[in-house]
């Protein structure tokens, strides 16, 4: 059956191309029993309308010249079939009030609403009349129609936008050549859903306003901000068209499609910085060669965290300005301050392009909220700055020194790793003699007892990038606040142990108190120890005494038999060779 109950006599030989599988919606009216005809007489002079399901909503309702979309049963009253566009597995569809209908039907659909339906009863002459249809309507037949409208439309219809969601903060809108990233329910008016990005688990990633997408869509999506929600109502001849998509849309369709953007930009966007908050002192901005290490967040533009250092516990360490991180954040890293926070938004072009990464989509603006904990270049040396000095500044520390000194010791942000001051002694160590990190041992170098100084020692002269595990991070800069409270002098540089005035021409039969012509290590300490106390001779301050002395014995006992003979004893000046460090 081609539809002939809903034809003019004219047409009544047209056949409707067939469109698209029945609805869930129409498969459910189509399983129902003809709605019965009502109590009340009916004079069949006049359409007979029954408003059998009314919806809630009915934000439009039919008028002459609209096109609409709808399934029917045709009966007769004794409930005989005759039509049924269910049977064809498509919708009949129309204008109204143009011709191409039934007079009956004509008027019957005029304030209809989508998904309403009704039951209508046409006389003969608002029908088929006398004549009727060949073979299938006889002459004066009353025709009963159970229809279901299912879509509706005008000619001068325009995209329609309602907007249900809004962020309070929107700096940017859809323009066109913009690319965007949206989620999307596709609907027919009827409610009935045809696709769905939420579904696939992927976003709908596109450029708008160049043809890439139906033109309704182009232009119902334009002047969005992300994070926005709206539902964009788009008629056939801005959508698909007569003809449909071939597959689940069918001609003629009035599409629904509520929107959430998540995602904006042009591929012309360089990068962002927003929320700077940069610390009141600012010595020194980062510049590309330099290594930082900072915190960070990092999120997509609707908010969606994709990765945090925080949740590490660790930061993230890396040079700047040498492709070592993404062209958009080596950019934004480029002159921040030590302890300075700055959101950075970069277009997924210099970000992580259309394959995206991880958890990260393609065609992704990334947002990231950083915080600068450190940096240094490799080529820094260690930075001294000195807030006070003694008038009486003489003596100062050189290599071999033995000093006693207190420090706060911090990182570049303020975070204190330790302090002597709280631990209640202070920190001793022989200068130059590898008891610290050399960063500290130059900082430490040409001070006066009373003096105050801070020592700013990057990595590589203090932990490098190991750091100490649970106490130093990997490549962090250390700052030691530094008051030097004793020196004692060292010796020469090469000496253990040195004379106080000249040394006895018979030396060795001095420390042989036996005169048996060899020396114990009893009898070498007991000498050296009273050399010592009597103030005749000095020790290298900061070392064990007792190792100094047993070193010395052994560089003495040449032949390495524990005892030192006349042939084998000799002063520092005269070795023939280095590596004595003693007398």
């Amino acid at each position: 059956m081609a539809g002939l109950g809903m034809l003019p006599r004219r047409w009544r030989h047209r056949c409707c191309s067939l469109l698209l599988p029945a609805l869930l919606v129409s498969w459910v009216a189509c399983q129902a029993p003809p709605v019965p005809a009502g109590e009340q007489p009916w004079d069949e002079q006049d359409v007979h309308i029954e408003r059998s399901f009314v919806p809630e909503q009915c934000v439009r309702t039919v008028r002459s010249g609209d096109f609409v979309r709808y399934h029917y049963h045709g009966t007769f009253p004794d409930g005989s079939k005759f039509d049924s566009s269910y049977d064809r597995g498509s919708t009949f569809n129309a204008f109204v009030g143009k011709g191409q209908l039934i007079a009956g039907m004509d008027k019957a659909l005029v304030g209809m609403c989508v998904n309403e339906r009704r039951f209508v009863k046409i006389p003969p002459k608002l029908a088929y009349g006398s004549e009727g249809v060949s073979g299938v309507i006889p002459p004066n037949a009353v025709l009963h129609f159970d229809v279901l409208l299912i879509d509706l439309w005008n000619s001068e219809d325009e995209v329609q936008i309602q907007t249900y969601m809004k962020p309070e903060k929107c700096t940017r809108t859809i323009q066109v050549s913009d690319f965007v990233r949206y989620h999307y329910n596709g609907t027919f008016l009827d409610g009935t859903l045809f696709d769905s990005s939420h579904n696939r688990m992927k976003t709908y990633d596109t450029y708008v306003g160049i043809g890439w997408l139906i033109p309704g869509m182009d232009k119902g999506l334009l002047g969005m901000c992300v994070g926005e929600k709206r539902i964009i109502t788009i008629p056939p001849y801005l959508a698909y068209g007569e003809e449909g998509d071939g597959k689940e849309i069918p001609g003629q369709a009035s599409l629904v499609f509520d929107v959430a953007l998540l995602d904006l930009h042009n591929p012309k966007d360089g990068i962002t910085i927003e929320n700077q908050q940069v610390p009141e002192s600012c010595e020194r901005k980062s510049q590309t060669g330099d290594f930082l290490r900072y915190h960070y967040n990092g999120t997509l533009l609707d908010g969606t965290l994709f990765d945090s250092s925080y949740s590490r516990n660790h930061t993230y360490d890396t040079y700047i300005g040498k492709g070592y991180v993404i062209a958009g954040m080596d950019e934004g890293l480029l002159g921040v301050c030590i302890g300075e926070k700055r959101r950075i938004i970069i277009p997924p072009h210099l970000g992580y392009g259309e394959e995206g990464r991880g958890k990260i989509p393609g065609s992704a603006v990334l947002v990231f909220d950083i915080h600068v904990i450190d940096f240094h270049n490799p080529l820094d040396s260690v930075n001294i700055t000195t807030h006070y000095k003694p008038s009486n500044c003489t003596v100062l520390s050189k290599k071999g020194d033995y000093l006693k000194y207190h420090y706060n010791a911090s990182l570049l942000d303020g975070t204190l790793l330790e302090s002597t001051i709280s631990l209640g002694k202070t920190y001793n160590i022989v200068l130059g003699s590898g008891q610290v990190v050399l960063g500290m041992d130059m900082g430490l170098r040409d001070m006066c007892v009373g003096e105050r100084r801070t020592v700013v020692i990057p990595p590589h002269l203090g932990y490098g990038e190991a750091g100490v595990e649970g106490e130093v991070p990997g490549s962090a800069v250390l700052v030691f606040d530094i008051e030097l409270l004793e020196l004692v002098s060292g010796l020469p540089d090469g000496y253990m142990f040195v004379w106080h005035g000249d040394v006895s021409p018979n030396l060795f039969e001095e420390i042989d108190k036996d005169n048996n012509g060899e020396v114990f290590l009893e009898e070498f300490s007991e000498y050296i120890q009273a050399q010592v106390d009597s103030g005749k001779g000095k020790l290298a301050p900061g070392f064990d005494s007792a190792k100094i002395v047993k070193n010395m014995f052994t560089n003495q006992d040449r032949n390495g038999d524990g005892k030192i003979t006349a042939e084998e004893f000799k002063l520092k000046d005269q070795e023939t060779t280095e590596g004595h460090d003693e007398l």
